[in-house]
């Protein structure tokens, strides 16, 4: 089968043996696609997956073989994410559930870039879904992502209504705007590239250049979605006093924040990084109802080009690359 394996920092195309259950409990899948996330170039530029590894989680796949006492079956095309917490530990106790071992430890095998891929029975139980007629695969690709968003935005515990400021219409952004919309929230997104922000404009929500910002903006929470050392600045100036800072995104430079900002003005900093169970849940509903809207977001790449796919993203020429295994 082929995959796209990391070798000295670029992905290239390898063949290797098939995947095949082999006792083990779980699913045989054949991946009709993939979606590239944000994580996945920071594995691979910044350095932090060894050579041989294959990336790659924002899978739609099709049952091809399946040992398990799941309704699922034979030919089921399905979405799942990667990562499942144990929900006994302290940290999903705490509600902390991405900061599990168990979770941290779990994968789907060898990864999302990939013809085929090994799923697990407790993926099966905790994390997979049936793909909804309504979606078309690359639409249903943005399960898992959506779901990171909706995470972001309960962690905040925002009263209804509240003002959100989003800044960075990437993929991310555009679905965390649409997602707080769907809390219920007023929401304001901003990006320095006009299309970007045309774009949010097209879905109904209010969005701006950030060179265009009100300063009269005092956001209850701004959610940075974007890498730029400069969102730090950005989210401290129009976040009210008292208001609270997600932080959605690494930042190349990792700056940090002005401590006397933090204490003087009352403002709360917090982090959200991978989705809960029900958080995957809650993303395929507002999918399927199309209160979260994906059309047209992605652009198609097949597995032979996906270091294009990687260099046209880092070049800001496309908002999201969804990798065609299966044409």
């Amino acid at each position: 089968m082929k995959v796209a394996e990391i070798e000295n920092n670029n992905l290239i195309i390898k063949e290797r043996e098939k995947e095949e259950l082999n006792g083990r409990k779980g699913a045989l899948v054949k991946v009709l696609g993939c979606g590239l996330c944000g994580s996945d170039i920071v594995k691979l530029t910044q350095h932090l997956s060894k050579n041989g590894a294959v990336l790659g989680h924002e899978i739609v796949a099709k049952i091809v073989d399946i040992d398990s006492e799941t309704s699922f079956k034979i030919n089921d095309t399905i979405v799942t994410s990667h990562h499942i917490p144990c929900g006994k530990c302290e940290y999903c106790k705490n509600g902390n559930v991405s900061m599990c071992r168990h979770f941290k430890q779990t994968n789907i095998i060898p990864g999302g870039f990939s013809e085929y891929v090994y799923v697990s029975d407790e993926h099966l139980k905790n994390v997979a879904y049936p793909k909804p007629q309504n979606l078309t695969n690359d639409e249903a690709a943005f399960y898992e992502p959506l779901a990171c968003c909706i995470r972001a935005i309960k962690r905040t515990m925002l009263k209804e209504n509240s003002t959100a400021l989003v800044i960075g219409l990437g993929s991310i952004g555009i679905l965390m705007s649409q997602a707080l919309k769907s809390f219920g929230m007023k929401v304001i997104g901003c990006d320095i590239l006009q299309s970007r922000v045309e774009k949010l404009k097209n879905l109904g929500i209010e969005a701006f250049n950030v060179n265009e910002l009100c300063d009269s903006i005092k956001a209850d929470c701004v959610f940075m979605t974007s890498g730029s050392d400069k969102a730090l600045s950005t989210a401290l100036k129009y976040v009210r006093d008292g208001g609270k800072i997600l932080v959605f995104a690494s930042t190349p430079q990792n700056t940090g924040y002005p401590n006397n900002e933090i204490y003087y003005r009352e403002l709360t900093v917090l982090g959200s990084y991978s989705p809960s169970p029900e958080d995957l849940k809650d993303s395929l509903e507002l999918l399927k109802n199309k209160e979260v809207k994906v059309s047209g977001l992605s652009t198609f790449y097949p597995l032979e080009k996906i270091q294009k796919a990687i260099d046209d993203t880092l070049e800001n020429k496309i908002l999201k690359a969804y990798i065609e295994i299966e044409h």
